[in-house]
């Protein structure tokens, strides 16, 4: 099916009203408030197009759109609309924050027991988990730009007043949340003879390398990454001694939650005074970076420094300092996953599907795409070549072949279990809170989706361009077919039994992770679609000749007849000069539509020509 952001996402956001809205007031349900994760998902399904597209801005309510409106219905009027999702947003912040005051970023229903006879415990249940703390930073950056605007649009004292009050606590809990991700930063470092030495070596090495070469190639490579690490991090975050031995190997990323050991991090007041705000509890996780939990880090991260972020200023001065030490974390990591991803320039190691984990010892396509999300992201911060960009897309198609999104399921096929029960991550160092923790991911098609479209995005190769957008519209028409049509969950995510028959019914209960990374997508296939489109060298030159060709002919009819006077030769000279002019100003970015143009153009001068000639022949 063809992507229609706009119209998806206003199917998308007329199902959550449907779902979670009663006459204009919230309704959590059973579920809300026992995963701050889920229930931060549930609120960016909302405010994440609402403040990344200008046509669904719901801040200025004098300019809300009559079909935004009408989807919206359930929400409330125009002019209620921002009230409630300010009365939303701060029961949202309420509900997790402690008794003490301090912001949670608890995980709570989205943890599992890996023995089915034991039970998470409260204290587990209540641990801090990085797809919380990134999901945080988004949505806080959301909040606070649409409070920025809304205030200046409101005169009610009242809500003035909730507005102060919910921009306070959604920059103490944006702060806690960029704090704790510095705090779950990890550095493993491990002899090349150990057990995860030896499966680094197999994976980058891919059989045709020795393990001399392959030791010798990775100090090399990662010798200035070395260094940053030793040199350059400095806050939450201790590296080890074992890092400046260029003979040891090593991995960098993030844990599942907070490391254990990790030094807090000062933060101040503006008046100098350390900030009792933030809560900076001991970690439980072993410092083992996951793959998974890495990609969700970079995507929060990335939000820090958009657009939206530096021109509104929504960062205070001690925020900019803890963004900072993020980005740095943000590239060494993109570089580190990307130089290890295509570390045999002949075969990179992420075409030898399914990628092999080193820390969890497991081995899976959903890793797979998770190393190519990381390079997608570094391919978009350091301008690929059309070879990266071109063996990327290869890949991509072959993950979604792989994963039965776009090719036929066979009988009993192993591939199901990527959707439906998912993919498993043990959470290593969680049993020191009790009963060992996992945690599942199910949303394979809608990462999948989200990273077609960046990539797509980034491709300026027309070939490269057509895949990625036909790969796109399948794996979106997997995706749709996956909707609820039924029950509590009508029109949101995640029916898996519709495509793979085998896989068992999950009932009408929304899954707020899918159908938030749905989300997501929508809004990064606006932004595609906003890019200019690839100019092709083959069009411009044509472009050009007939440019040429036309210019000529149409001086031509200009010295034949005068183009006064409001006759229909003069209307239609003056018609063309206007479409000639359009072409010029068009060719460079748009060859296509400038050889539209002046084809049009050369038709109508020929058919001027011809009535010309037909006069002349009658006199």
């Amino acid at each position: 099916m063809q992507i229609k952001p706009r119209q998806h996402l206003l199917d998308i956001w007329q199902a959550i009203a449907r779902h979670s809205f009663d006459d204009g007031k919230w309704v959590w349900g059973e579920w809300g408030g026992r995963s701050s994760v889920a229930d931060a998902e549930r609120l960016l399904c909302l405010m994440y197009p609402a403040t990344e597209i200008p046509a669904f801005r719901l801040d200025e309510p004098d300019t809300t759109q009559r079909d935004i409106e009408k989807v919206l219905k359930r929400v409330g009027g125009r002019l209620e609309i921002p009230g409630n999702l300010v009365t939303v947003l701060g029961q949202f912040m309420e509900m997790h924050t402690g008794p003490d005051g301090k912001p949670t970023f608890a995980g709570g229903y989205y943890f599992n027991s890996q023995d089915e006879n034991e039970e998470v415990t409260q204290e587990q249940g209540e641990l801090g988990v990085v797809d919380a703390f990134s999901m945080s930073i988004t949505l806080c950056l959301a909040t606070l730009g649409f409070l920025k605007i809304y205030e200046e649009k409101t005169s009610r004292t009242d809500m003035k007043k909730s507005i102060a009050e919910l921009r306070e606590a959604t920059s103490v809990r944006l702060t806690a949340a960029m704090v704790s991700l510095l705090r779950s930063f990890a550095v493993n470092v491990f002899d090349p003879d150990s057990p995860q030495g030896q499966r680094l070596r197999r994976l980058v090495g891919q059989g045709r390398l020795s393990e001399r070469a392959v030791l010798q190639q990775f100090q090399r490579r990662f010798k200035p990454l070395r260094a940053t690490i030793t040199e350059g991090l400095t806050l939450g975050v201790d590296v080890e001694d074992g890092l400046r031995d260029d003979s040891q190997l090593f991995e960098c990323g993030w844990a599942w939650g907070l490391v254990k050991d990790a030094p807090e991090v000062e933060i101040t007041t503006p008046e100098g005074e350390p900030d009792e705000r933030i809560a900076q509890p001991d970690g439980v996780a072993d410092s083992v970076p996951y793959l998974y939990f890495t990609v969700v880090a970079l995507d929060g991260i990335q939000d820090l420094f958009s657009d939206r972020s530096l021109t509104l200023g929504l960062l205070t001065p001690e925020q900019q300092t803890l963004a900072g030490a993020l980005r740095l974390r943000w590239e060494i990591t993109q570089q580190y996953w990307s130089g290890i991803a295509r570390f045999d320039p002949d075969r990179w190691p992420l075409e030898d599907l399914p990628w092999r984990t080193t820390g969890q010892r497991l081995e899976s396509d959903y890793f797979s795409l998770s190393v190519a999300a990381i390079v997608v992201h570094d391919l978009v911060r350091r301008r690929a070549t059309d070879d990266d960009l071109t063996r990327t897309v290869t890949v991509m198609e072959r993950l979604a072949e792989r994963g039965r999104v776009t090719s036929r399921m066979a009988v009993d096929d192993p591939a199901v279990q990527l959707h439906s029960p998912g993919v498993t991550l043990p959470l290593q160092g969680s049993e020191r809170a009790g009963p060992p923790l996992c945690w599942t991911m199910t949303d394979f098609s809608a990462q999948l989706l989200k990273r077609t479209i960046q990539l797509c995005e980034l491709s300026r190769n027309i070939s490269s361009h057509d895949r990625l957008l036909r790969l796109a519209e399948d794996i979106l028409d997997h995706l749709w077919q996956r909707r609820i049509q039924e029950g509590e969950g009508t029109g949101l995510w995640d029916n898996v039994h519709a495509v793979y028959p085998v896989a068992p019914q999950n009932g009408t209960l929304p899954s707020w992770s899918i159908t938030e990374r749905v989300t997501e997508c929508m809004v990064a296939a606006r932004k595609l679609y906003e890019s200019r489109p690839i100019r092709s060298p083959e069009l411009t030159v044509m472009a050009q000749a007939l440019l040429s060709e036309s210019t000529h002919l149409f001086g031509f009819e200009q010295m034949e007849h005068s183009t006064a006077g409001d006759s229909e030769r003069g209307k239609s000279l003056r018609s063309i000069e206007i479409r000639l002019r359009r072409a010029r100003r068009v060719l460079d970015e748009q060859p296509g539509t400038a050889c539209a143009l002046t084809l049009a153009v050369l038709g109508e001068l020929d058919t001027l020509a011809q009535a010309r000639d037909a006069a002349a022949q009658e006199v």
